[in-house]
C-alpha cells in the first residue's frame, strides 16, 4: 500500500538519507582516464535499485537539495546553485528522471529485471539529453555557436561506456544487497 511522504516510518526516511549521501560520496570519487568521471551515475543507478523508484527518487531530490543549498556534494566537493545553473547543471538535474522512469517502469513491472534495466538505461539516454540540451543553451548563449556533435564528444560520447560499466555493476550489487535490506 502507498504511502504519503508525511506518513513515511523513520526506516524509510533513513534510507533515503543514505541514498543520498552515498550519491555525494560516490561524486567524489573520481576515476582517472582519459576523460576523469565519478561513481555519481553508479549511486544513483545503485540507489534505485536497492531502495525501489520512490525512495531512490526521494534520494536523488534529496541529494539535488544538499548541493543547491551550498553542501560540498557534487564532484570536487563542489556545491551550490552555480553548479545547478552552470553547464553541466543539467546532467545532475537530469538523474531526477532516472528516477522517475524507473519508478514508473517498476509500477508496470515490478518483478521484472529486464524491465527495471531497460528502464534505467532509458533513463540514462534521456538524462544525457536534457543534460546536453542544458549545456548547449548556456554553452551557446555565453560562447557562441556550437555544434551537436561537438557537445556529445564532449559531454556524452566519453561516458557511454563508464557508465554502462557503472550501471553493470550496480546491477550486480543491488541484486546481493536488495535482499538484505530490512523493508519498511
Amino acid at each position: 500500500m502507498e504511502r504519503s511522504i508525511s506518513r513515511m516510518g523513520t526506516l524509510e526516511l533513513a534510507y533515503i538519507a543514505f541514498g543520498a549521501a552515498l550519491m555525494a560520496i560516490c561524486s567524489w570519487i573520481s576515476i582517472p582516464m582519459a576523460v576523469p568521471f565519478t561513481l555519481q551515475t553508479f549511486a544513483v543507478f545503485f540507489v534505485l535499485q536497492v531502495l525501489g523508484g520512490k525512495a531512490g527518487t526521494l534520494s536523488v531530490l534529496v541529494y539535488i537539495l544538499m548541493g543547491a543549498l551550498g553542501l560540498p556534494v557534487f564532484s570536487g566537493f563542489a556545491g551550490g546553485m552555480g553548479v545547478l545553473f552552470g553547464n553541466t547543471g543539467g546532467y545532475i538535474l537530469g538523474f531526477v528522471f532516472v528516477g522517475l522512469i524507473y519508478m514508473g517502469a517498476e509500477k508496470l513491472a515490478e518483478n521484472k529485471a529486464v524491465v527495471r534495466v531497460t528502464a534505467l538505461v532509458l533513463g540514462l539516454a534521456v538524462c544525457y539529453t536534457f543534460g546536453t540540451a542544458w549545456f548547449m543553451f548556456l554553452y551557446m548563449r555565453h560562447t557562441g555557436p556550437v555544434g551537436i556533435m561537438t557537445v556529445l564528444s564532449w559531454c556524452v560520447f566519453p561516458f557511454i561506456l563508464p557508465d554502462l560499466a557503472k550501471l553493470a555493476l550496480s546491477i550486480a550489487l543491488a541484486k546481493r544487497i536488495r535482499p538484505l535490506i530490512k523493508r519498511y
